[in-house]
C-alpha cells in the first residue's frame, strides 16, 4: 500500500471514529467510549500530519509549475525561493510521518508500577536497590511525574530489600518499560574492608497500570486481611490496623499496602497493584512475543536478562542491549537517564519501522 494510501486510510478511520463517538449508544457503554476516545486521540497526530502533508505537497506544485510555465522572471524566481524553503519541510515532514506510523505499543501511555528488588550480593545489593530508587525518584522528579510508594521492605545496612511505587504521568511506562531486568553494580562495598571491587545485582520490573477497563475484579475471589505496618527489623511503627494484604484467591496472588496512615488508601493501592498483577498475565504473553523481534525489549520478556552495569572504579555505565557505554556515572545515578532512554527508544522504533517494511 502506498503511504499516501494508507495515510488517506487512516483520515477515514479517524473520521468513523469521531461519527461512532458522536452516536448516544456509545455514551451508554463507557468501556467501548474509552477505547473509541483513546484510538482517536492516537489518530490525530497523523491526521494532522497528513492534512499538512496534502498542503506543503500542492504549494510545491503550485510552485514548480509557475518555474515551467510564467514567463515573469520576477515571479520565477519567487516560485524558485519558496520550492527551497518548502522542499526540505517536505522531505522532513514525511521523516516525521515514517516515525508517526511506526505500530505503538497501546501501554506506552499508561501510568507505571515499579517494583525494584535487591539480588546476589546481600546488604550490598540492598544499597544498591536503595540507589537505584533514589535515581528513578529524581528522574521522575525532572519529568515532574508523581511517584508513590505502595509497600517497602527495607536492608539491615541501608536501602531495601524490596520496594514497589506507581510512577504517575502522562507516557510514564513508555518511558520506564526498558528499566526493566537486571542491573548490576561493581564497585567497593562500604563494608569492605580489604578495598576489593564487588559486584551485586538488583532487578527491576516495570509494568503498565491496569486501569479498571482492562480487568474486571469480582470481590468475592479477594480476600481483605488488615494488620499493623510495621518498620526496620519488624517494629511497630503503627498501632492501628491499617496496613491491607490482599489475596486473589483464583490464582494466589498476595499484594500488601502499609504506606499510608489511611486503610481506605492503603486499600485502593493495593487494589491498582492486584489489577496490574492479573493484567500482567496476559501482558507476559505479549512481551514475550515482542522480545524474540526486538532485542530492546529483551529485558520486559526476559526480567532474567542483564541489562545495565554500572561500574563505579571506571565511573561508567553499560547497556548490554544496545552496546552503549556512557562515562557519566554520577551523573545517571543522580536521575539524569534521559540520554539512555532516548538511545533505547531510537533503537527500538528502528526496529518497529524495520518490522513496518517486512509486513
Amino acid at each position: 500500500m502506498d503511504i499516501l494510501d494508507k495515510l488517506e486510510a487512516i483520515k477515514n478511520r479517524w473520521k468513523d471514529l469521531e461519527k461512532q463517538m458522536s452516536d448516544p449508544s456509545a455514551m451508554s457503554d463507557m468501556k467501548r467510549f474509552v477505547q473509541l476516545n483513546k484510538d482517536y486521540k492516537e489518530l490525530e497526530p497523523i491526521v494532522k500530519a497528513y492534512d499538512e502533508y496534502v498542503s506543503l505537497s500542492s504549494n510545491i506544485a503550485n510552485a514548480k509549475d509557475i518555474l515551467k510555465n510564467e514567463k515573469d522572471p520576477e515571479f520565477k524566481e519567487m516560485a524558485k525561493e519558496e520550492l527551497e524553503e518548502l522542499e526540505p519541510q517536505k522531505v522532513k515532514l514525511e521523516e516525521d510521518i515514517r516515525l508517526l506510523l511506526i505500530p505503538k505499543d497501546p501501554q506506552d501511555a499508561k501510568n507505571a508500577i515499579m517494583e525494584i528488588r535487591a539480588g546476589t550480593g546481600g546488604d550490598e545489593a540492598s544499597i544498591f536497590a536503595g540507589d537505584l530508587f533514589r535515581m528513578y525518584q529524581k528522574y521522575c522528579e525532572s519529568r515532574k511525574w508523581q511517584v508513590d510508594v505502595v509497600d517497602l521492605n527495607e536492608g539491615t545496612a541501608g536501602g531495601f530489600k524490596e520496594i514497589v511505587f506507581n510512577v504517575i504521568g502522562e507516557g510514564a511506562y513508555g518511558f520506564l518499560k526498558f528499566e526493566s531486568g537486571v542491573h548490576r553494580v561493581q564497585r567497593v562495598p562500604k563494608t569492605e574492608t580489604q578495598g576489593r571491587v564487588h559486584t551485586s545485582a538488583a532487578s527491576v520490573v516495570v509494568l503498565p497500570e491496569a486501569d479498571e477497563f482492562d480487568v474486571e475484579l469480582n470481590d468475592k475471589d479477594i480476600r481483605k486481611d488488615t494488620f499493623c505496618s510495621s518498620g526496620p527489623g519488624g517494629q511497630s511503627v503503627n498501632t492501628t490496623y491499617s496496613a491491607i494484604r490482599l489475596t486473589h484467591i483464583p490464582t494466589g496472588i498476595v499484594v500488601s499496602c502499609q504506606d499510608e496512615k489511611s486503610q481506605i488508601k492503603n486499600l485502593a493501592k493495593a487494589m491498582k497493584v492486584l489489577r496490574t498483577r492479573l493484567y500482567e498475565r496476559e501482558y507476559a504473553k505479549y512481551l514475550e512475543e515482542m522480545s524474540t523481534k526486538r532485542k530492546t525489549m529483551v529485558s520486559t520478556g526476559d526480567r532474567s536478562a542483564k541489562i545495565r552495569t554500572y561500574n563505579w572504579p571506571q565511573g561508567r555505565v553499560t547497556d548490554h542491549r544496545i552496546n552503549l557505554t556512557m562515562y557519566n556515572l554520577q551523573q545517571v545515578i543522580d536521575g539524569d537517564i534521559q540520554e539512555l532512554v532516548d538511545k533505547l527508544q531510537m533503537a527500538e522504533n528502528a526496529e518497529r519501522l524495520k518490522e513496518g517494511f517486512e509486513e
